[in-house]
């Protein structure tokens, strides 16, 4: 009886060393020895001389003890790749944009941009991105902007001239982009591929390989590429345009075949056939139905793809909204920058209102947390029922089965407590 005792456990102590050591197939955790990563740009502050992108343990919400990855001064705008191998940062200290490989945890390196961006998408696995420069000087031409097409294999640039290029999308194979420029009616469709470095200028003779411009649009501002169609996000009045909508947009003929007016439209986030989307109308923007101090509220309409209307509206927060997220258990989380804020979270009396909006869809009720600030970055999760909130700097984490903050032993205040200004936050790990 003991030697057969004595054997089971040699045998289960072979088992366990053979899948520490990696056998089965299992795979090679990352260097940090974390599973489950989330990653912080936050910027200089009293306390710190340099910004750098932190690492967060996303099982427990916790900051990890490992080294952050070095990112700039003040890094904030962040962008993933699909299969979250690839992330980069913006450093606004010094238009500087990082890349990290995230398998390994170590820099790709860093391409300086010709100016400040608010929009960069890597859309494959590949460590090639594409950033929107609106002050971008282009040798030659009167007008600014370009979209900047970043290569961290060789650290060089190409220069795609886009007038006021301001946002940028991509279809899923990165080969073709759709840019839209400020106070622009038009939308321009590039394909990267064949721009000829180093500024390219090809859509000053469009229509050509290189580039098509596409008129008949209201200020769009916003896309989601869906196979060979866009829902392309008009503005209209907002950003002094006529009406707001949602146009339909064939990316195979490049024509628009549908158009879906809708009450302001800054934003948007896709849902099976159901469209959630976001803005603040300079004249429909009632805070009906709201016990609020605010005098403007914005509006978040539910938009039937099948049948082409608009089913539901709902009072949200006001501002820009640029910020939408739906957790695993149909919450949308919608956040905005330049809205009205009412009282002070760090120290509350009254009424407490910020840029954040929570809509449930499985009532279609909304609710405003009481925080203070623009949102610039939101993030959930598919195996926790949590979402991660960057609100006026600070980083903090909603319980989303009750829309409340998280309150335990690692997070007591429902804060994580990051030393500098979050400017955003992505998990590069799937769970």
């Amino acid at each position: 009886m003991r030697r057969r005792i004595l054997v089971l456990a040699v045998g289960v102590w072979a088992g366990l060393s053979f899948v520490s050591c990696g056998g089965g197939g299992k795979a090679t955790n990352p260097p940090s020895g974390l599973k489950e990563r989330v990653l912080v740009s936050q910027g200089v502050s009293a306390t710190l001389t340099s910004g750098s992108l932190d690492f967060i343990n996303g099982s427990n919400d916790t900051i990890a003890r490992v080294t952050p990855l070095r990112a700039g001064n003040s890094p904030g705008l962040m962008a993933i790749s699909p299969t979250r191998n690839i992330a980069a940062a913006f450093d606004a200290s010094s238009n500087n944009v990082y890349a990290v490989n995230t398998t390994t945890e170590a820099a790709l390196g860093n391409v300086r941009l010709p100016g400040p961006t608010t929009s960069m998408v890597f859309p494959t696995a590949l460590p090639t991105g594409y950033a929107a420069v609106p002050t971008a000087t282009v040798s030659g031409f009167s007008f600014l902007g370009a979209i900047e097409v970043m290569n961290f294999s060789t650290g060089s640039l190409t220069a795609i001239a886009v007038s006021n290029a301001q946002t940028v999308i991509a279809n899923s194979a990165g080969t073709q982009l759709l840019v839209f420029g400020t106070d622009s009616d038009s939308v321009y469709v590039l394909s990267p591929g064949v721009a000829v470095p180093p500024v390219d200028t090809s859509c000053s003779t469009a229509p050509n390989p290189v580039c098509t411009v596409v008129s008949g649009f209201d200020r769009p501002v916003f896309g989601i590429i869906n196979g060979s169609t866009a829902y392309i996000v008009n503005c209209g009045p907002q950003c002094h345009g006529t009406q707001a909508s949602v146009m339909i947009f064939d990316l195979t003929s490049l024509t628009i075949t549908a158009t879906i007016p809708v009450d302001a439209a800054t934003m948007a986030l896709l849902n099976g056939s159901t469209l959630y989307v976001a803005g603040t109308s300079p004249t429909n923007n009632a805070c009906t139905g709201e016990t609020t101090a605010a005098t403007i509220c914005g509006r978040l309409d539910i938009v039937d793809l099948g049948s082409g209307t608009v089913t539901g509206s709902a009072v949200i927060t006001d501002g820009y909204h640029d910020r939408m997220d739906m957790t695993a258990n149909g919450q949308i989380f919608i956040g905005s920058h330049t809205c009205t804020n009412i009282g002070n979270v760090n120290n509350p009396s009254g009424e407490v209102r910020g840029c954040l909006s929570i809509f449930k869809t499985a009532d279609n009720s909304v609710l405003i947390p009481a925080d203070n600030g623009d949102v610039t970055a939101l993030q959930g999760f598919v195996s926790r029922n949590v979402e991660y909130v960057a609100e006026g700097g600070v980083l903090r984490v909603y319980d989303t089965t009750k829309d409340i903050l998280l309150i335990n032993d690692f997070v007591p205040q429902g804060v994580i407590n990051v030393v500098g200004y979050v400017g955003d936050v992505k998990a590069i790990d799937f769970f």
